[in-house]
């Protein structure tokens, strides 16, 4: 059977000292690792980016428990599944300890239904839990059963640690290929290391595949050259998923690198989520919101050239989009930043909803009939357009708010010659 078995998986870690990375929850001394060793483990889900380790973990625990263990995955698994695990945890002749280790792979596939089957025998002990998920278990799993379990992250290997696995697996010669004359050319390792992105499974796969299919010379030795790994790896992974928590930190990262000024982060981010296969209306639409929110009066124009580029992706495309969606982003990202109407809009809804704001001034009421003016509607009201520089000193605000202050300019770009026209207009007030 371990000749049809995947590399990656015969590569399994047996225990923790086999165990590669993640050493800030299984280093020595850290409550995981202590928890495992103790064979003390209370419930727990494991989250992180694939092939980052969290199956291997389980199967470590399944090997160091003396706990009855039993592995399900969300995919093939419901509640008639649960409930015969808990059925037999229960069974004292079939289970002497009352209490079964329960793996659960890609929990986050369980429906709200299925995650509450788990509950009370998670509450009371019977289960204890080991949630596995490549999604953020605080927006895929139930807030209850968050609750009930501790949450530990996993983290992407380093190119460091990849190299170790590789190396292992090169050297082990009961489940790797510790019994085959390979050599990797030069650069080789660092290759899949780096195309890998922090995921073992790819790059054993590669490993693998690269070996297979490579004959033997007169001596039985494989090389691996930098070509043929290439080819057995293909491109690069990304590490995005449109509808996981990959996309929302991405998204997060693109908007807050425009924000933030910064022109490279801005095309990078915007080019980690092209490659991932985001929808391009959606990528217009942050920058469209991100003129609005972070550039503001700063620099109007930028507002155009967002909705510009919205219209223009929608005609064009890919792959073309993708320049157009840069032009964008770029003129966001290196434009003078003012949040000043984001600000003000906010401030003037938090008073219409929290004060009493008074009555709209007689002076600025629609008088459509001529006997509402007789009532004060329009009466005092001063045309703009008939006195000097096109400017009327009255009064607009409610009386109750009258000396209330929405927007603040700032002295960033454009406003810097909104504020001169403002201070302008006051002295005409004085």
């Amino acid at each position: 059977m371990k000749q049809n078995q995947p590399l990656a998986y015969l590569m399994t870690p047996r225990d923790l000292n086999e165990y590669i990375g993640q050493n800030h929850i299984l280093g020595e001394g850290k409550m995981l690792r202590r928890m495992i060793e103790a064979d003390r483990l209370s419930s727990i889900i494991l989250f992180g980016p694939p092939g980052t380790g969290k199956t291997s973990l389980a199967r470590v625990i399944a090997a160091t428990t003396k706990n009855h263990f039993q592995q399900i995955n969300a995919v093939t698994s419901g509640v008639k599944d649960i409930k015969n695990i808990i059925s037999d945890t229960k069974n004292l002749i079939l289970n002497p300890k009352g209490k079964t280790v329960l793996f659960i792979d890609e929990i986050h596939r369980f429906n709200k239904a299925q995650q509450d089957a788990l509950l009370p025998s998670v509450e009371d002990g019977t289960l204890i839990l080991i949630g596995a998920t490549t999604e953020n278990p605080y927006f895929e799993v139930n807030k209850a059963l968050i609750s009930r379990s501790t949450v530990f992250q996993l983290y992407a290997l380093s190119e460091t640690e990849i190299k170790k696995i590789i190396e292992s697996a090169l050297q082990d010669k009961e489940r790797g290929y510790g019994n085959k004359k390979i050599i990797l050319e030069e650069q080789v390792l660092d290759f899949i290391a780096d195309l890998a992105n922090g995921d073992a499974r790819i790059a054993l796969n590669g490993l693998e595949l690269a070996v297979l299919t490579t004959y033997p010379d007169q001596s039985g030795i494989i090389t691996i050259t930098l070509d043929i790994i290439k080819d057995s790896m293909q491109k690069r992974s990304p590490a995005f998923d449109k509808g996981g928590e990959a996309h929302y930190d991405t998204i997060s990262a693109f908007i807050k690198s425009m924000r933030g000024s910064d022109p490279d982060a801005t095309l990078f981010y915007l080019a980690k989520a092209l490659y991932g296969g985001e929808d391009i209306e959606f990528l217009a639409r942050r920058i469209v919101i991100c003129a609005a929110e972070d550039v503001g009066l700063a620099n109007p124009q930028m507002l155009s050239v967002a909705v510009s580029a919205y219209q223009a992706i929608k005609m064009i495309g890919m792959p073309e989009a993708r320049i157009i969606l840069a032009e964008a982003a770029l003129a966001i990202a290196t434009s003078p930043k003012s949040n000043s109407a984001y600000l003000g809009i906010d401030e003037a809804l938090n008073t219409v909803k929290n004060q009493n704001t008074g009555d709209i001034p007689f002076a600025l009421r629609n008088a459509p009939v001529e006997k509402m003016q007789d009532l004060g509607y329009s009466i005092d009201y001063k045309y703009a357009h008939d006195f000097p520089y096109h400017y009327a000193n009255m009064q607009f605000l409610p009386d109750k708010i009258k000396d209330k202050v929405f927007y603040q300019s700032t002295n960033m770009g454009y406003e810097q010659k909104i504020q001169k026209w403002l201070d302008f207009l006051s002295k005409l007030d004085d």
